[in-house]
């Protein structure tokens, strides 16, 4: 699977260029569901897909910023179109999330192009999908709450993830922060994000194999830290590797499941808010 190529639907620089706003309407909080349940569920949007046009060379910071929207040749499937996707970002917005630039950042990455083919048509519903390995890509309402939550408005300079999946969110962050590093503790999943991301070329992002529950010592401290797993608590080791007034983004539970809020306030002190109800796959320790 991580062999297959894969191209975007068209070049993304005219949405770089256009900034578009969201409204920020509060409606109710989706919460995430599992990947069966999301697939059985929800239909797929449609739109028409748009002809590809060479992109104009990018440098500085903006680069870091954009060399995710670079494309091959466009996929031809109108499921997985730029229309398709300015529709999911407008709903995720809807939904409740307000920060422009963390949507704008949803709007920039082609969540189809870490997928299966297989599953193109449900790429930008508002869906958890399987992505192997027991795993899930998580849905774009939960990355951009996460994200938005843990960014507060503010800047980020150093992020660690846990748990990179195919690499999807960890690309949403690339967009929003200067450095990312991103663990993973399954070997295949590991290559998949790698694959994934190779032809993008994103300068800011550090993908890891290891045990996420470790963190990354090495390079910490970190201005906010994701995780893409649920444990019955957060692991000391990750408290410990917050900057302080750093902010930690976690589900926490078993069955029952909420998004958490975790900010450093000092050198032996954090604080927690339970945030909303959610749902993901278990937080494990370990390599496989």
């Amino acid at each position: 699977m991580t062999d297959k190529p894969r191209s975007f639907p068209l070049p993304l620089s005219s949405v770089v260029d256009q900034k578009p706003s969201y409204a920020s309407v509060r409606g109710p909080v989706a919460t995430p569901q599992t990947a069966t349940q999301n697939a059985r569920s929800a239909q797929p949007y449609a739109g028409k897909p748009a002809p590809a046009a060479a992109p104009a060379p990018l440098r500085g910071a903006q680069a870091e910023r954009d060399l995710i929207a670079a494309a091959a040749a466009p996929r031809q499937n109108p499921l997985v179109s730029e229309a398709v996707r300015r529709a999911m970002v407008t709903r995720v917005a809807k939904q409740g999330v307000k920060d422009t630039v963390v949507l704008g950042a949803l709007d920039r990455v082609p969540r189809h192009h870490f997928i299966d083919e297989a599953l193109a048509a449900q790429a930008y519903i508002d869906a958890s999908l399987p992505i192997g390995h027991h795993q899930t890509i998580s849905q774009p309402y939960i990355v951009a709450r996460m994200i938005e939550v843990m960014r507060n408005g503010g800047q980020l300079k150093r992020v660690l993830e846990i748990g990179t999946g195919c690499g999807y969110q960890a690309a949403v962050l690339a967009c929003i922060a200067q450095d990312v590093y991103s663990i993973e503790r399954i070997k295949p999943l590991h290559e998949l994000a790698k694959a994934n991301l190779r032809p993008m070329r994103v300068p800011n992002l550090r993908l890891h194999y290891g045990d996420g529950m470790l963190g990354l010592p090495q390079a910490a401290p970190f201005d906010g830290i994701i995780l893409a797993a649920a444990g019955m608590d957060v692991p000391q080791a990750l408290l410990e590797q917050l900057a302080i007034g750093g902010r930690l983004v976690a589900p926490v539970g078993g069955r029952t499941q909420h998004l958490h809020l975790v900010t450093r306030v000092a050198k032996a002190e954090w604080t927690s808010e339970a945030l909303e109800d959610c749902h993901f796959v278990p937080l494990r320790p370990g390599t496989v």
